[in-house]
């Protein structure tokens, strides 16, 4: 082995060691956000639901994009989360490490639940998911080993 293979082999191995901790990370992103959007319950409004309202559709809007945000709402209802979650766990490319990644909502309303307007999230959702960042990074770390 010469020493350049050597180098080729380590600057391989950490380039995919950093996809994955990338990829893991905005995922883990992804999950937080999802599951602590609250699902709409209209026992806890003052005011009567509109007709035909299903809970769920700010759940359903979280999406991952790379390099530009995505400003478009979805029609998606998902009160489990678990659509919005493997819609962002399809969208990570492989190749994730060096590129930029947003994990956003564009329902009109989001920011008023951010801001604990709704007694399921009073602390928001973005505000929790950042704090807990750094855990998500020291799993995704952990998890090369």
């Amino acid at each position: 082995m010469s020493f350049t293979s050597d180098i080729e082999k380590f600057v391989k191995k950490t380039g995919a060691n950093a996809d994955k901790v990338v990829r893991n990370v905005v995922l883990d992103i992804g999950k937080s956000l999802v599951m602590k959007t609250p699902v709409g319950d209209p026992k806890y409004w003052k005011s009567k639901p509109p007709k035909g309202y299903a809970g769920g559709h700010a759940r359903g809007n979280w999406q991952h994009s790379v390099g530009n945000r995505v400003i478009e709402e979805i029609d998606c209802i998902d009160k489990s989360g678990q659509k919005s979650i493997d819609r962002i766990e399809q969208s990570i490319p492989q190749s994730a490490a060096g590129l930029v990644h947003y994990v956003q909502n564009s329902v009109p309303y989001i920011k008023r639940l951010e801001e604990g307007h709704s007694r399921q999230a009073p602390h928001g959702m973005v505000a929790l998911t950042e704090i807990e960042f750094k855990d998500y990074m020291s799993k995704a770390l952990a998890a090369l080993k």
